[in-house]
């Protein structure tokens, strides 16, 4: 058994792993502080992974090293809730100490969007995370975190950012962009949140996600893939927030 402790979202966790690759995917993030919790990885872990990537990918075989960051972070996102913290699929960056997220179903183009704004923008643009960021969720705002879990580009960055905007993106060949309701958000945001097993934590993500939808600006934008949509979404929210 491998342990070593982490720092994501201000919290400190102390990971048991099977293999000393896990520890050297979260090299970034690891700490010396005593740790708030901990979580434990068994073989019995591994094959649930297994069993899950089938339903999305039958063709492809992925290795138990892979498998194991996986079920590290399933387990720490479970134990997040407790803390005011959700785990969400999107693409988050900062641009001067502010921090956006895009957020889609797989394939629509958050990350390809992400990167407009980088080229838009250039050195000013920090990702953040560019998959699976968490959110703390507090009554004086929402807090974006790094973590080692940043897609398959592998962009990101041990940093933080207060979240002042939620990007639902979709597709069009025009760009466009409008305020929407937290009622015309409020389902989506919570079908990309990472939904804990335990009745507790489930009950808690609803809570948060409320929060959520309540704490940022929510946004409805569509966009092609031109460096133009980076600009459209940035002068409307920079215009609504000043």
């Amino acid at each position: 058994m491998i342990s070593f402790i982490i720092q994501l979202a201000e919290l400190n966790v102390c990971v048991n792993a099977l293999y000393d690759s896990t520890k050297k995917y979260c090299s970034e993030y690891l700490t010396g502080e005593k740790p708030d919790f901990s979580v434990s990885i068994n073989e019995n872990d591994i094959i649930y992974e297994q069993d899950q990537s089938y339903k999305h990918t039958p063709d492809v075989r992925y290795s138990a090293e892979y498998l194991e960051t996986v079920a590290v972070y399933r387990k720490i996102a479970e134990k997040m809730p407790e803390y005011d913290t959700i785990l969400f699929h999107g693409s988050v960056l900062a641009l001067e100490g502010c921090a956006y997220m895009f957020t889609a179903g797989s394939g629509t183009g958050k990350s390809t969007h992400a990167r407009l704004w980088r080229e838009a923008f250039g050195s000013r643009v920090v990702m953040i995370n560019d998959d699976k960021p968490l959110l703390k969720i507090t009554d004086t705002g929402v807090t974006a975190y790094g973590t080692p879990w940043n897609g398959k580009h592998c962009l990101g960055s041990n940093t933080s950012a207060p979240l002042k905007a939620v990007c639902i993106l979709s597709r069009a060949e025009q760009n466009s962009i409008e305020p929407i309701t937290k009622c015309a958000a409020w389902q989506y945001l919570y079908t990309q949140t990472y939904r804990p097993k335990s009745m507790n934590a489930a009950k808690k993500t609803l809570m948060l996600t409320d929060k959520l939808a309540n704490g940022v600006r929510l946004y409805s934008l569509h966009c092609n893939t031109h460096t133009s949509a980076a600009l459209t979404a940035y002068n409307a929210i920079k215009e609504q927030n000043t």
